[in-house]
């Protein structure tokens, strides 16, 4: 017997139904993206190992998927390679290319190679799937869904205020109640500096980066195995564990960082963006968190994070400014920043706090009984109608009982039935059943669009 077919770990197959969940999830960014003059690009599923190397921190590169070679990929190992068994050496030698791991580095890539055909500032979002070799667990997959939006080419800082609107925008569109955290890279560098150990800024940042996940006793020990003084330590914990309004905040900050330019700069950085956005009505909070540090290396200035307020689960949203990253292509001085929306995540979100609005869900509005051949002639013009008109309607493909016709409208959830009978043709019309009500009523295909259309969208 055939052994049951099987899916790898950390990826999913998806229904209709939650394709269409889905599709409403990306088509809302979509929209918010548009409304700010964002333009779509997508960038191939596979990228040469040498763009995505040394872009994500030492732990990032352990994640990368990697891809053999074609071919014979021995040609040119040794057998002493090959028996000392180094899998980190062998796959150097054997794999040229791997799984785009975010959107950001091969979107910088993009714009070195294409350089010339751009205009700058350069507004791109792009919603593809990125690949992880993550352990998988809940809110976390292998496989999953980024929708990035990143302007280029400019240093203002209205960009970063534009991009928190659009988070703002897309969850309360979503209904979804956030928490929008932000901290600046200058801040942190000058806290390390401070405290003496501005060489270890990438491992501070990565231990506190783990509070929320770890707690602080263990995130104090991380920074002791990372060589990281007591002293330090010690100056570190009320620095990381500052309370008080956003204003507060910063205020201590000035005085904390005083003899930090790169320390101050980030704190004037965090204050414009905040007071900024402080004017813009917001419907979600705003938060200054120190502790939010974003693991990925190349942020250098503004650093967000989402979080979802009635969820426990991880960040949402998150991005930052990378005035460096496309340097390492050969392109200095483009700065950039970013947000990425975790579509899978908001999926889970979404489904946890039952949001979906119901006709993103139904795709099916209206039915069609067929009763026979003559029958199905005579629905067949008035489905192409009712489709002419934006409704979203079909008629069941084989001649079968009622009650079969009926199961299937609902078990797909579709609203309303169409019945076409000897009764219905001599009048030229159709019998609308209400799925839900259970009511009648013999129409005509002007009346159908009209009570169908209103009764699925509301």
């Amino acid at each position: 017997m055939a052994s049951k077919p099987s899916i790898p770990k950390g990826t999913r197959d998806f229904s209709p139904v939650e394709m269409a969940k889905r599709n409403y999830i990306f088509n809302t960014i979509r929209e918010v993206y548009h409304l700010y003059g964002f333009q779509q690009i997508e960038t191939p599923a596979m990228e040469m190992l040498s763009t995505l190397m040394g872009k994500y921190g030492d732990e990032g590169d352990k994640l990368l998927f990697k891809i053999q070679n074609s071919g014979d990929y021995f040609s040119g190992i040794t057998d002493e390679e090959l028996l000392s068994r180094n899998a980190a050496r062998l796959a150097s030698k054997f794999c040229e290319k791997g799984l785009r791991y975010d959107l950001t580095v091969p979107f910088a890539r993009y714009v070195v190679m294409h350089r010339d055909e751009i205009t700058f500032p350069f507004k791109r979002y792009q919603i593809q799937p990125v690949w992880r070799a993550d352990r998988p667990q809940k809110g976390r997959y292998r496989e999953f869904y980024q929708c990035d939006a990143d302007v280029v080419g400019s240093d203002s800082l209205l960009n970063e205020v534009e991009l928190m609107q659009i988070v703002d925008t897309v969850f309360s569109r979503f209904g979804i109640r956030v928490c929008i955290k932000i901290n600046n890279r200058k801040i942190l560098s000058g806290i390390a500096e401070i405290i003496g150990e501005a060489d270890k800024i990438v491992d501070i940042t990565v231990a506190i980066d783990k509070l929320d996940k770890i707690g602080l006793e263990n995130v104090n020990a991380e920074l002791r195995e990372k060589g990281i003084t007591e002293a330090a330590i010690e100056k570190l914990q009320p620095i990381i564990l500052l309370q008080g309004t956003n204003a507060d905040k910063l205020a201590t900050l000035k005085g904390v960082l005083s003899a930090s330019e790169t320390g101050l700069k980030g704190v004037e950085e965090s204050e414009f963006i905040l007071s900024t956005l402080a004017g813009m009505g917001l419907k979600n909070e705003i938060e200054l968190d120190l502790t939010l540090a974003r693991g990925l290396n190349y942020y250098t200035g503004a650093i967000f994070e989402v979080k979802a307020l009635d969820v426990q689960i991880g960040s949402i949203t998150g991005g930052g400014r990378y005035d460096n990253l496309t340097g390492v292509f050969g392109m200095a001085g483009v700065s950039g920043v970013g947000i990425s929306f975790g579509a899978d995540r908001i999926f889970d979100v979404l489904n946890q706090l039952d949001l979906y609005p119901k006709e993103a869900v139904n795709s099916t509005e209206l039915l069609f009984v067929n009763f026979g051949e003559r029958e199905a002639a005579f629905a067949l013009k008035l489905l192409a109608q009712v489709r002419s008109a934006g409704i979203s309607a079909e008629i069941f493909p084989d001649t079968a009982k009622m009650k079969k016709q009926m199961s299937y409208a609902n078990a797909k959830n579709i609203p309303f039935v169409a019945i076409v009978g000897e009764n219905e043709m001599n009048e030229g019309k159709a019998t609308l059943k209400n799925m839900e009500s259970g009511e009648q009523s013999l129409l005509s295909a002007e009346e159908i669009i009209r009570l169908v259309g209103n009764g699925t969208r509301g």
